[in-house]
């Protein structure tokens, strides 16, 4: 086998820094993944000060935000998390398309994972699943992605 990265979790956060963007839209949710998120990063040698919270108004903002952070370059990782949910109306089907896009198109560009975890389900139901508190939610998901493809890129870049 060659040389190249090992197919072994590394979930050391000790060290890196995190930006986590959260929606206020459907906060009841959204606060969960994010309190998921910040404690799977701690959990796994994150220290607080290297954890930092954006809040904006829904999904469709976080793009935004999430490219200004990359910009900084301050960042190992930044993770995106919202939710939506789907109507009556194609609008939750257009938030999720357009703001993965631009997620990944962030990533892309600075080189730096971008975790979106928008989660778009079908009904409340659906999204209360995703999103309890527990360390099956996709808050917690989002963080182990953020700690691992982080670590991945330290690796590749030589920075170990």
């Amino acid at each position: 086998m060659g040389k190249g990265i090992s197919t072994a979790k590394n979930l050391n956060a000790g060290g890196l820094k995190f930006a986590v963007v959260v929606s206020r839209f459907n906060s009841e949710l959204t606060q969960q993944l994010a309190d998921d998120a910040v404690d799977c990063l701690k959990e796994n040698g994150a220290a607080v000060p290297d954890v930092e919270i954006f809040h904006v108004p829904g999904a469709y903002e976080i793009p935004v935000v999430v490219n200004e952070l990359a910009k900084t370059g301050k960042y190992n990782a930044l993770i995106a998390l919202g939710v939506v949910v789907e109507g009556e109306t194609p609008h939750a089907q257009m938030i999720g398309g357009s703001t993965g896009i631009a997620l990944l198109d962030i990533a892309c560009e600075y080189g730096i994972p971008v975790i979106n975890e928008i989660v778009g389900t079908r009904n409340w139901e659906q999204a209360v699943a995703r999103c309890s508190r527990s360390r099956t939610s996709r808050g917690w998901y989002a963080a182990e992605t953020a700690i691992e493809t982080a670590q991945v890129l330290k690796t590749i870049k030589g920075s170990t």
